[in-house]
């Protein structure tokens, strides 16, 4: 009771200074570090004495942005490809009835369970193997990565949708169906169009997902050319003699715009995805 009664006495102004502190402080201390001379972390200051653009001019030369270039492929694809699939199975789940409907939104509920750590050896192995037979989506391929990435994003967004789609009334698919429409007429004339925030939340996170993926990205790609903007960030600190942090915290800034563009542009969908996505059998 004395911890509550002591937290209700904090002004509300302060504790929005201290959120804001430590949510800001790492974005600026990073572009500080973008925008000093110099590449190591000794004497950094949130003030630099001596200011210079070269951390980002050397990007151009390395080739970062074709990483880059290559993360907006990849999440992109992606996104896409898991809003079609996604919508298509849980509007299935929704809307249908069907043997051994509860078992599988169970099973798709346990696959969620296991970390995506578990499959990396089973992953490498199966991509290893299905490029002997299709180049295009064996290792160290962004369409193989692509693949990948749609196995493990769709069960949790499934579960998501079909949550949303329970919240439509069933009334406004069967005046669609006596007036003469299809059942997928109904689908993508009358639910796409009124699940457009669930559909941004899918995307958005997906897109966020895959794009700042490390872990299954490094061990697919091998080529620096292929590499994705997560993989390409590990060589400006894997060097034993030549970490540039300069260089490091340049590309963190110019690699997390994609990202803020896309929730800045997509916020108000994706509050209004949340908040009527609750699952309800």
């Amino acid at each position: 009771m004395k911890k509550e009664s002591f937290l209700r006495e904090i002004p509300k102004h302060i504790i929005i200074w201290i959120v804001l502190l430590f949510t800001f402080f790492p974005v600026v201390w990073t572009f500080s570090a973008s925008i000093r001379a110099g590449g190591g972390l000794v004497g950094q200051k949130l003030i630099p004495d001596v200011l210079t653009f070269e951390h980002y001019t050397n990007l151009i030369e390395i080739g970062f942005f074709t990483w880059i270039k290559n993360s907006l492929i990849v999440s992109i694809t992606t996104a896409i490809l898991t809003v079609f699939f996604v919508s298509l199975a849980a509007y299935a789940f929704s809307r249908f009835k069907f043997w051994g409907k509860k078992y599988s939104l169970i099973t798709l509920f346990i696959f969620q369970m296991f970390p995506a750590v578990m499959g990396m050896v089973a992953v490498y192995l199966l991509l290893f193997h299905v490029g002997k037979y299709i180049p295009f989506l064996g290792l160290n391929t962004l369409s193989g990565l692509i693949m990948v990435y749609l196995g493990g994003g769709i069960p949790y967004n499934i579960w998501l949708m079909k949550g949303f789609f329970d919240s439509i009334p069933d009334s406004l698919e069967e005046s669609a169906l006596i007036d003469g429409a299809t059942r997928f007429q109904a689908y993508y004339k009358i639910i796409l169009p009124l699940s457009t925030p669930v559909l941004a939340v899918v995307a958005i996170n997906t897109f966020i997902g895959t794009y700042s993926d490390f872990l299954l990205a490094s061990i697919i790609l091998k080529d620096a050319s292929k590499y994705t903007f997560a993989v390409g960030l590990r060589n400006f600190i894997s060097g034993l003699y030549d970490v540039r942090w300069g260089d490091f915290a340049a590309a963190s800034i110019v690699g997390a715009l994609p990202i803020v563009i896309l929730f800045l542009t997509l916020q108000n969908l994706i509050v209004s995805g949340l908040t009527r996505g609750a699952v309800k059998e």
